[in-house]
């Protein structure tokens, strides 16, 4: 592949909460070998107050995070995405734009936390079990071998991952 930091786009509907989860802690975890990114089909514009939470709770950066419209990566100038993963089934069955050079892709599907009910403890509850499964799984991309697995291999590892329970 390349020895520039490879650049990973997460999608979701509302980058609200997951996608914007996966980016931080794809840049916590990451390091120089990766540069995060994260968007949305239809972007609320504000983050999940619970995500920040957790995020600021954990010692993962959040400045910088904002959300965003997915259309701002497939724009001339925008940064070539080597990997795209929709972390809901929204974004997932949504007709995503044409990504410059043909990404990698993969479904890793996880429950909305803003969309449980109840109260705060219920609510925040939702948002750790995303982070945690996100974290899981972000820490097995960053542990692959990339330059001794070629294409199909690699595909294969990133559909593993997001069927990971």
């Amino acid at each position: 592949m390349t020895q520039d930091p490879f650049n990973v786009l997460f999608l979701c509907t509302g980058n609200s909460a997951r996608s914007i989860m996966a980016e931080a802690i794809l840049h916590s975890l990451g390091k120089s070998k990766f540069k995060a990114f994260s968007a949305g089909s239809h972007p609320t514009y504000r983050i999940n107050p619970y995500t920040l939470e957790l995020l600021d709770k954990n010692g993962i950066q959040t400045k910088g995070l904002r959300s965003k419209d997915w259309s701002e990566f497939s724009r001339p100038g925008a940064p070539f995405m080597h990997f795209v993963f929709t972390v809901c089934g929204q974004a997932a069955a949504e007709t995503c734009p044409v990504w410059p050079g043909q990404p990698m892709t993969a479904h890793w599907g996880i429950p909305d936390p803003v969309a449980v009910e109840g109260d705060e403890e219920m609510r925040r509850k939702a948002v750790l079990r995303a982070y945690t499964e996100l974290y899981r799984r972000i820490s097995l991309f960053t542990a692959l071998p990339f330059e001794a697995l070629d294409k199909l291999a690699l595909k294969a590892k990133l559909e593993e991952i997001g069927r990971k329970q």
